[in-house]
């Protein structure tokens, strides 16, 4: 199985209120440090002896837009020189929709530039339709931006494009989201990532949201926002292969795919986590000027490892086979630990049968289209 290789960029013109990725603000002049530190490390990298060929390469952040062409050719050339990279690879870039409007960060010919380095799929936060609740989300960019992001990706050779929204935002109702989904739909993108809204500790959202400044997120609407997404979206022709994306036939997304799937990838720049797509996992610091620091003065920016025993791997391999709407290959799962995973989970897997949150037979075990929507209580149950 191909590897993939994940770079990330953590610059951005400004903080959103839910994001807790690192993430801080663009700085030419950190930035440069930081590309060096990055092309450093992916040129020392030796924790595994024979890596598997790449067949995927994902630039996240941040706005990895943000750097110049020139620099991320700094980055492409390393991470060729340190692996063998299949001519086919999916090559992905996240961008954001207000840089990719603003002629002054990033013009006609900076697409058509990053799309030279074979760059070949294009990843955008459009987030929501709503200026006013863009606005509330910190977002830098306005709904108008969204389709004129879009059609000039496809002006500059992008072929492949995905973009992000939102779901359960706080005030949102269902008639904007639905609204949302029919704009998505009539720019017909390549891909689509549609999330719930998660609120995580720490942000500014959270706070907001504790505070009482911002509505709490309401589950039982947001479970009517998932099934008006499942039904609009799939009968617009796209396919459901992921708990939260949807692709048009063939596209989906090979490098997240990897995640849920088992294989390996290796992960670099500051907070990037890796998998040797067995049993360990490693993970970079988080600070940005720790990273760059630890490159310039120690050589790795490795803070954290672990071994994961088999119990561990079995859990993990259900909890993230599950996320794929096929589901988890039974006799792939026999193969692996030597044991049916209906033998081990046979009451939890009869309860959530009953309640009519997984379909299993003799070859697969797979979430309903409700069990996609409850999948955290299905997940607790199996781990």
């Amino acid at each position: 199985m191909h590897a993939g290789v994940y770079i990330h960029i953590p610059f951005c013109r400004s903080h959103c209120s839910y994001c807790d990725f690192a993430t801080g603000m663009y700085e030419a002049e950190l930035a440069e440090r930081y590309v060096r530190a990055l092309v450093r490390e992916i040129g020392d990298w030796n924790k595994i002896d024979s890596p598997a060929a790449v067949d995927t390469v994902y630039f996240g952040g941040g706005t990895p837009s943000l750097l110049t062409p020139a620099q991320i050719e700094q980055i492409l050339q390393a991470v060729h020189d340190r692996f063998e990279i299949l001519d086919a690879a999916e090559v992905t870039m996240e961008m954001n929709p207000a840089s990719v409007s603003s002629s002054d960060e990033l013009s006609d010919q900076k697409l058509r530039e990053f799309r030279q380095l074979r760059i070949n799929r294009a990843s955008f936060g459009a987030q929501t339709f709503d200026d006013r609740e863009l606005k509330q989300l910190g977002r830098t960019h306005t709904s108008a931006d969204i389709p004129t992001t879009f059609i000039r990706l496809r002006e500059a050779g992008f072929d492949n494009i995905n973009f992000d929204l939102i779901a359960g935002l706080p005030g949102q109702a269902l008639a904007g989201w639905k609204r949302n989904l029919e704009l998505a739909l009539k720019l017909r993108p390549d891909h689509l990532s549609l999330y719930l809204l998660d609120v995580h500790e720490g942000t500014p959202l959270a706070d907001q949201i504790r505070s009482g400044m911002r509505p709490k997120p309401d589950d039982d609407l947001a479970g009517e926002m998932y099934q008006l997404m499942l039904d609009e979206v799939c009968a617009a022709g796209y396919q459901h292969y992921e708990i939260s994306n949807f692709c048009l036939p063939g596209l989906e997304s090979r490098h997240n795919t990897k995640y849920w799937s088992g294989a390996a990838y290796y992960g670099f720049g500051c907070s990037a986590h890796s998998y040797d797509g067995w049993r360990r996992r490693w993970a970079n610091e988080r600070d940005i000027a720790k990273y760059v620091d630890l490159i310039e003065h120690q050589g790795s920016p490795v803070v954290e490892h672990t071994d994961l025993n088999e119990e561990d791997a079995r859990s993990e391999s259900i909890f993230l086979g599950l996320r794929l709407m096929q589901g988890v290959d039974l006799q792939n799962y026999r193969t692996r630990f030597g044991t049916d995973l209906r033998d081990k989970y046979e009451a939890e897997l009869a309860r959530l049968s009953d309640a009519g949150l997984i379909e299993i037979d003799d070859s697969l075990m797979r979430l309903t289209k409700r069990g996609a929507l409850l999948s955290n209580e299905v997940f607790a149950a199996l781990a």
